[in-house]
């Protein structure tokens, strides 16, 4: 009986068992990978199968943290970093907005800033600081309130149907989801490199998702 598999969201197949054991076993086939066959109601993790943890019993006993979890949406399919980059685009013009909105409402323009850049007097400087101060919570409340509501995420993660979950696929709380907010700071220490750890990590995650224990994964 043929089988398929998937790997970065793309489907792969007909392959038949032979083929996919000799690939479970060569690692070109991970245990996570979801798999299907006809009579299959639905796509599930390699490792769960008995065809196939029968002849690779190693399958069953790496089902873990690195391996795609069953949560509210189903087996895990994680979101890769380009498209977490598009997110997080349009997270930074929305909170642009915001900071815009809230500079205007100080009366800290821009083009008057420029205009007296070597005069500002304290009081300006002072509502400087506290108008960077309100842009730092702003940013911080925004990641943290709206990844741990029944959203799941911002409005750019929403925007391209992913969302935020722990590693059992579930909800984050405040809590994780400031951690996960201010852990963004050193994968910004590592020139960015803990951005683009989304790219390559096993379940796409960065550096602060580790850090937070959460993953970013595509709504069904």
């Amino acid at each position: 009986m043929d089988w398929f598999y998937a790997q970065n969201g793309r489907q792969v197949g007909p392959v038949t068992l032979e083929a996919l054991l000799s690939m479970l076993q060569g690692g070109h086939v991970h245990p996570g990978d979801l798999v299907w066959r006809e009579g299959m109601a639905d796509w599930q993790p390699a490792a769960t199968m008995p065809e196939l943890t029968a002849a690779v019993p190693s399958a069953s006993a790496s089902l873990n943290y690195f391996n795609p979890v069953v949560g509210p949406y189903g087996p895990s399919i994680y979101a890769g970093f380009w498209m977490r980059l598009a997110a997080a685009l349009i997270d930074g013009i929305a909170l642009w907005m915001v900071g815009y909105l809230i500079n205007s409402g100080m009366g800290l323009e821009l083009p008057i800033l420029r205009h007296h850049a070597n005069s500002l007097p304290m009081a300006v400087l002072e509502m400087l600081m506290m108008g960077s101060a309100l842009g730092m919570v702003a940013e911080w409340l925004y990641h943290a309130l709206m990844e741990s509501s029944r959203y799941q995420g911002s409005l750019g993660k929403m925007a391209l149907g992913i969302v935020v979950t722990d590693l059992s696929g579930q909800r984050i709380t405040f809590g994780r989801a400031t951690g996960r907010h201010f852990g963004k700071i050193i994968s910004k220490l590592t020139i960015y490199i803990g951005y683009m750890m989304a790219g390559w990590t096993e379940q796409k995650q960065a550096l602060h998702d580790i850090m937070a224990g959460c993953l970013v994964i595509r709504k069904r």
